[in-house]
């Protein structure tokens, strides 16, 4: 500890010295560390100083290397500095506000000034020699363009307008020649005349011109191997610049006079030269401080059976004439009509998205009861049911045609809920009357059962349809990315010609201002065709629109609360929807609301019996290795004690005396959606996991299912959920939720209290100071935070760091190297900080590499049964696409391996979790744990990561995550030894969850409450 110049200051004295109890209380942590990941390094002109950008801040040293000297303020992102040719300042992009800008700092750290502002992203700034200028890349354009500011009177001119995205400029030292990369090759332009200096198969990146202007050095990725290169201009001739295992970060080089250059590889600062391979090191500390504030953990009552308010309503739609309110909750579907609710659909199926028919006769919905997510009508008069579709896909958001003829709706892949969806459109009464089917589901092949016309290729998860009154066009909320480098963009309207023969359009209520997380938040038209409905900044608004949905005057806000699912009355003079836990009507005469009082409760379903478990061998997730030949005593939902086995013991006994117990499993990291069907709750159990935690999801989706999995409604585990992803002015998922204002942060928090969040996510594009704040709520209430931030989200307390590989605003990560490699920045920080760390190395690569190890990965009974039809083919086409694409994944797999083998050793809190559904759920959670163990943790700390450690993870540990007297009867009995072999966790015979009894053959079948 002290050769590696750690130091913890505990700011308390605890009688006695407990490091224990001193946990408990705030600790001031200052690490020292001697590397850096992904970071760059910028040599001054006068060759006197060299500027870092270590984990999203500045910082100086001298150019023999030393100490360095903070000069941002650690909450800003701070990052690619250039200096001006006096040596004076630094240009620097920097995060302060939400998107990327030049900043200005004087080298002594005073000074600080901001330089371009707006919605765009200006990153990647460099210094003209010149001094006047600034290059950097933008955009500003529609996709990214190098673009020119001048200091003198700070305009900005767009210098390239090519059809690619250009970015990463770099000037020659006299100004004349410009390089820029270009997708896969790096382009030189002279007086306005563009050339290829380079093209590659793989990734370039970062040009740099020589002293003498006559060479470029550039970044190249290529099939696992990265190096710097030189290309002379004159010639186009290459060669290498870097060694071979240098693991090169992917920023430009420093030139100096004599032909050496300055760049960063290997975690450090280095010195190379021109001539040879051969590189010296600039030795430097960082020194970062981290304040790790202890907080109230929120307190669960998991024996409380009072009837409790049903809040995981989801999509209520109100009739044509307002008399009733159509929402799904508890698996079904009910109606809210005056101060009562009744159920229409009472079955074991998961039935979801009602729509009425313009007359207010059916209702359309989507229901699991023939095993997936198909169309289904119900005639309100006659009591009937009708299946309209019976595609490959799973249906989703139907929608009618004004005159009743058509239903659009979405056709999503099951593998990817997150991810793309097809328009599709039917005519419903084409199809033939079926009996209505409240039964046991039964195998029907799939054959469309109706005409399906595709209305339009794949779209980025988009929302419900909406069409217009006449019938024309159909609108959806849809990703517009701001460039093709970056995912990220706006929700806007697309409308779309329901003939096909008219081109897309888009349109926005409030330019440059996404709308409201897509799904069921609108657009939604109007009956008389005049309005549209929509969500933004979390509250209702309605715009005035011409018959094509051209907006034709200022949206009018219609709630200061939040609001979600808005539906029309038919007289289009009110609009229905859910704030927040209640049922809310809108009348646009003059703005006053009414609730629709909606009484519907649940109540827990836990064991009620007293019995033993008999078990062969225990792993109680605490004590080293098992306990044998012992007796588990379960009253009710709890564990009473554990004591030896003794034969003859009155009351119920389940022999499990040749086989292994285990705790219940968690899942640390997945994301669900009801659409899965009831199918979901079954898979978790059936892989012995009985409790998951989803780090985003709709909100009132996750409640339906916490709600209904807790109430026995339909089997399935215990739900830790987070909302919608909290993130920042750009967004990419359907479910990212863009904060606005202090206004909608403020109400999205309250939100969170009401419904009783388990944590909060905030995702890639939240500021730090944006994510500082919701740390402070967070745990005030009790609840955690995580994200895919390392550093300084561990600084100011956030709780845990999601991926070792994660998404990043940057175009680089934080916490991984081109070559997959962690260096002394993240593993320190990662293991003396306490915070949770879930690597889900199975999405990195591991999950693919096994079903390459083992072709019977997708062959077990559970998912032959209980996953859909070709989903396994499919899987292993994909599998063969990843490792076509990326013949380095085995490479990178072993360093990220190498990493999760150090954190461990360092003491990291790790935990297993998937990513599911991007890997399957279930089946992942074990591959996960194989890999674990891959990276040098024993089958019995593999096990710990998905038990003992994830239950201390969400404060939960006093009840569950190990089998302890007291504690609630989640356990998993195994055939097999899982401490010898981890894969014996999956071999599941029985699963109890909350003293309730599953038999893994009982789970194989369709639920019958």
């Amino acid at each position: 500890m002290i050769r590696k110049a750690i130091y913890i200051i505990i700011i308390a004295i605890i009688n006695g010295g407990c490091f224990q109890a001193a946990a408990q209380l705030p600790v001031q942590l200052r690490i020292a560390v001697r590397e850096g990941t992904n970071m760059m390094a910028a040599l001054s002109p006068d060759g006197r100083n060299i500027a870092i950008d270590l984990q999203g801040t500045l910082y100086l040293l001298p150019v023999t290397g030393g100490a360095a000297v903070q000069l941002t303020n650690g909450l800003s992102d701070d990052r690619q500095p250039s200096w001006s040719p006096d040596s004076r300042q630094l240009v620097f992009q920097s995060y302060r506000d939400g998107n990327y800008h030049l900043w200005l700092i004087n080298a002594d750290g005073s000074g600080l000034r901001q330089l371009t502002s707006g919605i765009y992203d200006d990153r990647e700034p460099e210094w003209a020699a010149d001094g006047r200028r600034i290059l950097f890349s933008s955009d500003r354009s529609g996709k990214y363009d190098v673009w020119q500011l001048s200091l003198r009177d700070t305009t900005l001119q767009q210098v390239t307008n090519s059809h690619t995205e250009n970015y990463q400029p770099a000037l020659s030292p006299d100004g004349r020649l410009l390089a820029y990369v270009a997708g896969n090759s790096i382009r030189i332009r002279h007086r306005g005349q563009e050339t290829v200096l380079v093209t590659s198969r793989g990734t370039v990146s970062a040009p740099a011109f020589t002293k003498d202007g006559k060479q470029v050095s550039w970044f190249g990725y290529e099939e696992g191997r990265s190096g710097l290169f030189l290309t002379t201009i004159a010639t186009k001739v290459t060669r290498k610049l870097s060694a071979s295992r240098e693991d090169i970060f992917p920023f430009k080089v420093n030139w100096s006079k004599e032909k050496k250059f300055l760049y960063t590889a290997d975690g450090k600062i280095r010195w190379g030269s021109a001539g040879s391979a051969l590189a010296d090191s600039v030795s430097f500390s960082v020194t970062l401080q981290l304040h790790r504030s202890a907080w109230p953990k929120k307190q669960r009552n998991f024996d409380d059976s009072a009837f409790r308010q049903v809040k995981g309503v989801m999509g209520p739609v109100v009739s044509p004439d307002g008399s009733t309110v159509a929402f799904t909750a508890l698996g079904d579907i009910w109606l809210q009509e005056q101060d009562t609710v009744r159920r229409l659909t009472n079955d074991a199926a998961v039935d979801l998205d009602p729509a009425w028919s313009p007359d207010g006769s059916r209702l359309a919905f989507v229901s699991d009861r023939l095993g997936k997510m198909d169309l289904w009508i119900h005639d309100m008069i006659t009591g009937t049911d009708k299946r309209i579709t019976d595609t490959p896909e799973g249906v989703m958001f139907p929608a009618w045609s004004p005159d009743g003829q058509q239903i659009a709706f979405l056709l999503s892949d099951a593998r990817n809920v997150w991810g793309t969806a097809v328009p599709g459109v039917v005519r419903p009464d084409t199809v033939q009357q079926l009996p209505a089917h409240n039964g046991p589901r039964t195998a029907f092949p799939v054959q469309p059962l109706a005409a399906v016309r595709r209305l339009h290729t794949p779209l980025s998860a988009p929302g419900r349809p909406a069409w217009s009154p006449d019938g024309q066009r159909i609108a959806f909320s849809v990703l517009q990315p701001f460039s093709s480098r970056f995912r990220e963009g706006i929700s806007k309207i697309l409308l779309v010609a329901a003939d096909g023969q008219q081109p897309d359009r888009f349109i926005s209520p409030l330019l440059n201002r996404t709308l409201a997380t897509r799904g069921k938040n609108g657009p939604v038209w109007s009956p008389d065709g005049k309005q549209m409905a929509y969500v933004q900044n979390g509250v209702l608004w309605t715009v005035p629109v011409q018959p094509d949905g051209t907006p034709v005057g200022p949206p009018r806000q219609l709630t200061a609360t939040l609001a979600d699912a808005p539906s029309w009355t038919g007289d289009a003079k009110s609009i229905v929807f859910w704030q927040t836990d209640k049922l809310q009507q809108v009348f646009l005469s003059d703005g006053h609301i009414i609730d629709r009082p909606l009484p519907l409760t649940w109540q827990q379903q836990a064991g009620k019996d007293e019995w033993i478990l008999h078990a062969g061998r225990l792993f109680d997730g605490r004590q080293h290795g098992y306990h044998y030949n012992v007796d588990i005593f379960i009253k009710n939902n709890r564990i009473q004690q554990v004591r030896p086995h003794e034969n003859g013991l009155p009351g119920k006994v389940i022999d499990a005396s040749t086989k292994t117990v285990i705790p219940g499993l968690f899942d640390m990291h997945a994301h669900q959606y009801a659409g899965v069907g009831e199918v979901l709750g079954r898979i978790w159990l059936s892989y012995g996991i009985t409790s998951v935690r989803e780090p985003g999801a709709d909100p009132y989706d996750a409640l339906e299912r916490k709600e209904s999995w807790a109430a026995g409604v339909r089997p399935g585990p215990r739900e830790f959920f987070s909302g919608t992803l909290t993130d920042g002015e750009r967004i990419y998922y359907g479910n990212a939720n863009s904060i606005g204002n202090d206004t909608q942060l403020q109400l999205e928090l309250e939100r969170a209290v009401a419904l009783d969040y388990d944590l909060i996510k905030t995702y890639v594009r939240t500021s730090d100071s944006l994510q500082k704040k919701i740390t402070g709520f967070a745990h005030r209430h009790g609840m955690a935070v995580a994200s895919h931030e390392l550093y300084p989200a561990v600084a100011f307390g956030v709780d845990a760091v999601e991926h070792i590989r994660a998404t990043s605003r940057r175009g680089y990560g934080p916490m991984q190297s081109p070559l997959n490699r962690s260096y002394e920045d993240v593993t320190q920080l990662l293991s003396l900080s306490g915070m949770n760390f879930t690597p889900t190395i199975a999405l990195s690569g591991g999950f693919f590499l096994r079903m390459e190890q083992d072709s019977s990965l997708l062959e077990t009974p559970v998912f032959r049964t209980l996953y859909p039809p070709g989903y396994a083919t499919a899987y292993r086409t994909f599998a063969r696409q990843i490792k076509a694409h990326m013949p380095e994944l085995t490479q990178n797999y072993d360093a990220t391996l190498n990493t999760i083998r150090r954190l461990h050793q360092a003491g990291a809190h790790i935990t297993a979790g998937t990513d599911a559904p991007f890997i399957p759920y279930g089946l992942s959670l074990h591959v996960e744990l194989q890999e674990l163990t891959a990276a040098g943790l024993t089958p019995e700390d593999a096990l710990r990561a998905a038990t003992i450690r994830a239950a201390e993870a969400l404060g939960v540990a006093d009840d569950l995550g190990a089998i302890e007297a007291g504690k609630l009867a989640d356990m998993v009995v195994v055939d097999g030894d899982p401490l010898q072999d981890i894969r014996a966790a999956q071999s599941v015979c029985l699963v109890i969850k909350n003293g309730l009894l599953y038999s893994a053959d009982a789970l194989l079948h369709p639920y019958q409450p």
